[in-house]
């Protein structure tokens, strides 16, 4: 009678940063945002988590966060702020953030979109991380444009929808290893309440309020 030499475990289920119950976002895993309003996608996601957040952009690059603005999503003073001054070392101080595992959030504001070897060793970086007993990392990549990245776990593309002095954005899941595309309606209804989120047909669209 034959035996198996090699019997297959159960696989673990991954840790997730759930930021509604439709997004969820693997930790220890590196992924990508893009659009108009990726820096409030990222944004979202540190006010989701708790412990300091790395936010690394280039030191060349002309506009910077606005703690003012920061505040309806998170606390300014969580986040720390590295400006290498050469592109490579943008990838580098990524990698190496998420290897430390220290961090829960590590952002790249990149200004274009890694080749799939940086992607590689970022995913290998973060996994690294979450075996330190820190918690596992969640590395997120903010690209212009459409994006792009080769790799990575998962794309989101978030764009300014706002009407009146409602704040609301498109968000759209472009790419996701198990999940198909899909498209939401996000909108904050309260500060740092995270954001509430429907289907564009049945977005209820903006309140109107009469005295």
């Amino acid at each position: 009678m034959p035996t198996h030499l090699l019997t297959r475990a159960p696989e673990r289920p991954r840790p997730h940063l759930r930021l509604t119950p439709d997004v969820t976002l693997p930790l220890a895993r590196v992924h990508e945002a893009c659009g108009a309003a990726r820096r409030s996608f990222a944004l979202w996601l540190a006010g989701q988590t708790q412990g300091p957040v790395l936010w690394i952009a280039p030191a060349w690059q002309a506009d910077q966060l606005h703690p003012d603005g920061m505040m309806a999503f998170a606390d300014p003073a969580r986040f720390i702020f590295v400006h290498p001054r050469r592109p490579e070392d943008l990838l580098w101080c990524t990698e190496e953030a998420l290897r430390a595992g220290a961090m829960p959030l590590v952002v790249a504001d990149l200004p274009e979109p890694p080749g799939l070897t940086p992607v590689r060793r970022m995913h290998l970086a973060a996994e690294t991380g979450a075996g330190l007993g820190m918690g596992a990392p969640l590395g997120l990549l903010l690209t212009p444009g459409q994006g792009g990245a080769p790799g990575i776990e998962t794309r989101w593309h978030m764009a300014p929808a706002h009407e009146g002095a409602q704040r609301r954005w498109r968000l759209e899941r472009l790419r996701a290893r198990t999940l198909p595309p899909r498209v939401w309606i996000a909108r904050q209804t309260r500060a740092r309440a995270g954001l509430d989120l429907s289907a564009p047909e049945l977005d209820p669209g903006p309140q109107v309020t009469t005295a």
